[in-house]
């Protein structure tokens, strides 16, 4: 797996996981102390997330980084 497929499945793990919660990306963006245009770059996988950056995620959506990442 390269690195942007890499950034895309996580990024579309987030999506899965935001959507299931009923939350918006503003809303993920606020839970996890985020501005809404860095959650959707995110999700987008536009960008490279620290594993700090994945960890406050995962914690915003009360879920394993294992799960998050696995």
């Amino acid at each position: 797996m390269t690195k942007d497929e890499l950034k895309k499945k996580i990024g579309q793990r987030i999506i899965e996981l935001r959507t299931q919660k009923g939350w918006s990306q503003s809303d993920l963006a606020r839970a996890c102390n985020k501005d809404r245009q860095a959650v959707e770059k995110l999700e987008n996988g536009k960008v490279n997330p620290t594993l700090y950056t994945l960890y406050e995620i995962s914690k915003a959506l009360e879920i394993s980084l294992g799960q998050l990442v696995g």
